[in-house]
């Protein structure tokens, strides 16, 4: 039983982590006072490792839970092996090469505007909206309201 509880769960605690963070912490820091560029990339990989390391873990509990209670249909099987295989890219591609770009921003030394960030944010996005309908589709094999 807490397996198909943590397995509708974990989807909709996802999605709102990422929520918050990548679409409503990152570019709100920029705007506080006193906060400069290199201040707010600081604070920023803090956040976004911390995420990724969270991402792993609700990953790891995902794929768990679906092993263990594999539901009839297969797009939420699907849709969480797209989200891992994003996760597998940011933490073994994407992170390193900003975190290298936020380094050098923050040294001085490089522009501060990158087409990888916008590569990360789509995929935070296409996360995002896998995530909900993950959660939903599960909501709905546990969930009856007869």
């Amino acid at each position: 039983m807490f397996l198909r509880v943590l397995q509708i769960a974990l989807p909709f605690i996802w999605f709102g982590m990422i929520g918050a963070i990548s679409f409503m912490e990152a570019p709100l820091k920029f705007q506080a006072p006193g906060i400069t560029l290199g201040l707010g990339l600081g604070i920023g990989r803090l956040v976004f490792f911390a995420l990724n390391k969270v991402e792993i873990v609700f990953a790891i509990l995902m794929c768990i839970t679906l092993f263990a209670y594999r539901p009839k249909k297969m797009f939420p099987v699907a849709a969480t092996a797209i989200i891992v295989i994003l996760l597998i890219l940011e933490t073994l591609w994407l992170l390193p090469v900003l975190d290298a770009r936020a380094e050098q921003v923050i040294n001085g030394t490089g522009e501060p505007y990158s087409s990888t960030h916008l590569i990360y944010i789509a995929f935070d996005a296409i996360k995002f909206v896998l995530l909900f309908a993950v959660g939903v589709s599960l909501a709905k094999v546990h969930l009856r309201f007869d």
